[in-house]
């Protein structure tokens, strides 16, 4: 028995979510189309960084090639989107990555990945209200910063910040009284400062193609060492390490794949999209679209303004802190800074709202799914959003962003949000290749064009699927050529071994590579990326799902398996420090959801019988 109580607690931690996406009840408001989402996305995703990050990647990582940084960048986020798309057109409802791991992994997972967003959404609500706050103060002469400095000082550096900020204390409430007030309100909102944003940067684009020259991108050394000998004297190695050796890639391959790194995490926030699935009048079609076509936009905007601020001057006089407003200065267009810090206090408020839109609705679904506490799902009957989540979600970040200085923090945003992509991945790897069940743990969401009489077929089809088949011997053959053109349970299986030998390979070479690179190392890289390959062949030779979507991942299973080594690579380049942190995070869910969750799960009321049942067929003879 004692064998039994074992496999009964593993079970209920690898139990998945009964989702039924034929039912169309949702007590949240379906109010937002494809062109809210798309501005959702772009507001959330196109935020600040814009106005500083390529000033610093450019003159530090990859001189003008930083179009080319952001280039890559750009095709590893659409990696990602286009799994979160697949998943939206697949099962569309509320809770992103968090719903998508429960509904394919199981429940423990969903937790970990529910648990992180909200720690990501926390911190970057916390951390993009402070910067709201000290762009606001830096425009009007830094009255507040000196008003809190003298009268309120808090004396604790490293654990809380120089002054407490109640400037970023008002605009968070300010913005949860919004988003209790309603979703449609919040979304127009949105779209009002997104579009500022949009033709703030087109601005600065216009201006940099006009008075840009291409001779910042023909520079060669001696232009380098003419222009700032004076501050290093005579030392021109100094000077080569520091600004590289001009042209339009300066600082070599290297230092363009180094800026790629960094401009990833500028792409960081679509994911708010995969949120919205219970508000959202078309999902399977519109989720997929916001996706793609707000990364499309915002590829764009970092395209081009990194362009233009690289004709306008040499690289490597770019201000790293504010490298706009120095190249108008630089040009001759001092008048142009206004343009520029309208759009920063805009694209800081859009990124803001970006944040705490999906905060509540994480919380909620957590709270519906009984792995948070049960108060966290109530939902105002008149306004029809989660009132209580976003209460509290608002609270917890007022009060971050009054103590802290969350510069140390910022970093754990990055675990939460990789972790998730990452786990998006696998499920899509996973789930494509899954046979149909009548009661699988997830229901494959029909496209809207399907007429009566082709679900009438597919439903026989499906029936026909659902009767006892033959069981198949494990065999190289059987791996390598499958005698069916339909997922089997033995297809399956095969792939859900695959991912995870997939995802252990992966894990491991750049857990080595991070701990010590060697060449040792390189040899390992070598050995893991030909078995990463050959089993994703094993994978790429079993028979897909023939259940049809308004959108699918193309090129199945390389995209996921590129997008989990992305994900994975850039998690190991975080130091010690952040991990030590994620540890102390998981552990305070790991005690709710072990005290609390595991007992109260939704799931576990379906399940209960059904293993009841199980439990007095096998009896006694289960364990022995």
């Amino acid at each position: 028995m004692e064998c039994q109580k074992i496999i009964n607690f593993g079970n209920q931690l690898l139990r998945r979510k009964n989702v039924d996406c034929a039912r169309e009840d949702s007590r949240l408001s379906r109010c937002l189309n494809t062109f809210d989402l798309v501005a959702l996305g772009v507001g959330s995703t196109l935020g600040a960084g814009v106005y500083v990050l390529a000033g610093a990647v450019a003159r530090e990582n990859a001189g003008p090639a930083i179009v080319i940084s952001f280039l890559i960048a750009a095709l590893a986020s659409v990696l990602a989107g286009l799994c979160y798309g697949e998943f939206g057109a697949r099962v569309p409802k509320t809770g992103s990555a968090y719903l998508y791991s429960y509904v394919t992994v199981g429940e423990l997972s969903a937790f970990v990945t529910g648990w992180n967003l909200i720690l990501s959404y926390v911190i970057g609500t916390s951390s993009v209200a402070r910067a709201w706050s000290a762009t606001f103060d830096e425009i009007i002469g830094q009255h507040i910063e000196e008003f809190c400095k003298r009268y309120m000082k808090m004396d604790a550096p490293g654990v809380l910040a120089k002054y407490p900020d109640i400037f970023a204390v008002v605009i968070i409430t300010i913005l949860t009284g919004l988003l209790i007030f309603g979703v449609k309100e919040s979304a127009l909102v949105n779209k009002v400062f997104t579009c500022i944003n949009i033709l703030v940067l087109g601005f600065v684009m216009v201006s940099g193609f006009v008075k840009g020259s291409i001779k910042n991108w023909q520079l060669t050394e001696q232009d380098i060492y003419n222009t700032s000998h004076g501050t290093y004297g005579d030392n021109q190695t100094q000077e080569e390490k520091l600004y590289g050796v001009g042209g339009f890639m300066p600082y070599g391959l290297k230092g363009v794949l180094s800026g790629a790194a960094t401009c990833f995490y500028a792409f960081v926030g679509f994911d708010c999209i995969a949120t919205t699935g219970e508000e959202v009048k078309n999902p399977q079609k519109a989720i997929p679209i916001g996706i793609v076509a707000s990364l499309l936009i915002c590829f764009v905007a970092y395209f081009g303004v990194s362009a233009a601020l690289t004709l306008m001057m040499p690289y490597y006089q770019l201000d790293t802190n504010s490298p706009l407003p120095n190249a108008f200065k630089y040009v001759g267009w001092d008048g142009a800074n206004y343009a520029v810090a309208v759009g920063s206090l805009c694209a800081l408020s859009t990124s803001l709202l970006g944040s705490m839109f999906p905060m509540p609705r994480i919380i909620y679904a957590m709270a519906e799914d009984g792995l948070l506490f049960k108060f966290l799902a109530k939902v105002n009957e008149k306004r029809k959003t989660p009132i209580i989540a976003t209460v509290t979600s608002g609270i917890i970040a007022a009060v971050m962003a009054f103590l802290f200085d969350l510069k140390d923090l910022v970093d754990l945003m990055s675990i939460g949000t990789l972790l998730a992509y990452s786990l998006v991945a696998a499920c899509v790897l996973v789930l494509r290749y899954q046979p149909e069940q009548p009661n699988l743990a997830y229901q494959m969401a029909r496209t809207t064009e399907e007429t009566d009489n082709n679900e009438s077929v597919s439903t026989s089809e499906s029936q026909a699927g659902f009767l006892p088949e033959e069981e198949e011997k494990c065999s190289l053959k059987t791996i390598l050529c499958p005698p069916n053109s339909d997922p089997s349970k033995f297809s399956g299986s095969v792939v859900n071994i695959s991912t995870f030998i997939i995802g252990f390979l992966i894990v491991g070479s750049c857990i080595l590579t991070a701990l010590e690179p060697s060449v040792l190392i390189k040899a390992i890289w070598i050995i893991a990326a030909i078995l990463v390959l050959v089993v994703s062949f094993v994978i790429w030779k079993q028979p897909e799902s023939k259940t049809k979507l308004s959108f699918k991942v193309p090129l199945l299973p390389l995209l996921p398996v590129v997008s989990i080594f992305v994900n994975v690579y850039l998690m190991m380049q975080l130091d010690l420090g952040t991990w030590i942190r994620f540890a102390v995070w998981m552990l305070i869910g790991f005690i709710i959801y072990f005290t609390y969750g595991i007992w109260h799960s939704v799931e576990a009321t379906y399940a209960a019988p059904a293993d009841a049942e199980r439990n007095t067929d096998i009896g006694s003879e289960s364990c022995k």
